[in-house]
């Protein structure tokens, strides 16, 4: 009887990691569609997120690929591009940047920084100026790195805004309040009279986003919830909260929408269960 069990029980935990395996080494390509009347006309964003450092084929020529086969009007970037702290010597940046540039050759593409970047960006006497350095490359390859500032597209009704939040509001176990009107107080008054696009990396103030006027917000961080179970969901967020309400997927308040990438990576636990790294594609039906 109980040689049965154990070999249940091997079976079980060898198809475990084997699904482990999968979702930590390949991605999937999702596909969200919003509408407005702000716009003429549709458009597509390519959202990445989270991406911590990881390749997917060789120099991330499928992630690459995979972004040029939707062939976005807008590519847009949530931040943790790479993991903040040393492995082997140094950060491991050089994957997050090489997506990024190559897609720049081709897309417009608009970041805004994850705790990941900002951690390296305020801890200089540890860094250095790496930061600058890395926001330097980005730029001269065309990317355009958001720090709490806008833009408005030119030739289009869009506006997007990227929101760099404090470490205080990525604490683990207690999550800090937002003041009514602080994203206001970062990054200004939205533009109402716009389809108003908001890059902000931690979605669980969603409700403060929707609250400040973005009609599309974009964000990453909770790795969909690292393990994901049936009906319930993601299990627990990176700032150890259990079944976070914002794991994955399409949100909505009032009509305002929140995309949140499941990730593309993983950092300090390496772990990704019945949740594969994700590549998110968001169709845009204006009028």
């Amino acid at each position: 009887m109980w040689i049965y069990i154990l070999i249940a029980l091997a079976v079980i935990v060898l198809l475990l990691a084997l699904v482990i395996y999968h979702d930590t080494h390949s991605f999937v390509v999702r596909k969200y569609e919003i509408h407005t009347d702000k716009i003429k006309g549709d458009l597509t964003f390519a959202l990445l997120s989270d991406l911590h450092g990881y390749v997917f084929g060789d120099n991330n020529d499928k992630l690459i690929q995979a972004v040029s086969d939707a062939n976005p009007d807008i590519v847009l970037c949530a931040g943790d591009m790479f993991t903040g702290h040393y492995q082997k010597g140094g950060i491991i940046y050089q994957p997050g940047f090489h997506v990024l540039s190559e897609i720049a050759k081709s897309y417009p593409v608009y970041m805004a920084n994850g705790n990941h970047e900002y951690r390296i960006k305020i801890e200089t006497s540890f860094f250095g100026n790496f930061y600058d350095r890395y926001r330097s490359m980005l730029q001269k390859a065309g990317v355009k790195v958001l720090e709490n500032d806008s833009m408005d597209i030119e030739g289009t009704n869009i506006r997007i805004t990227g929101l760099e939040l404090g470490r205080e509001y990525f604490q683990k176990l207690i999550m800090k309040k937002m003041e009514d009107k602080h994203v206001d107080k970062v990054v200004g008054h939205s533009d109402t009279s716009r389809f108003q696009v908001l890059i902000a990396h931690n979605p669980q103030y969603f409700p403060q986003y929707a609250a400040w006027g973005a009609d599309l917000t974009v964000s990453g961080h909770v790795h969909g919830g690292i393990i994901r179970l049936p009906i319930i969901g993601g299990v627990v967020s990176p700032a150890i909260a259990l079944f976070p309400k914002y794991d994955g997927g399409l949100f909505d308040i009032d009509g305002k929408k929140m995309v949140l990438s499941r990730g593309l990576g993983t950092h300090s636990i390496n772990v990704r269960l019945f949740n594969p790294c994700e590549l998110c594609i968001i169709h845009v039906r204006g009028v």
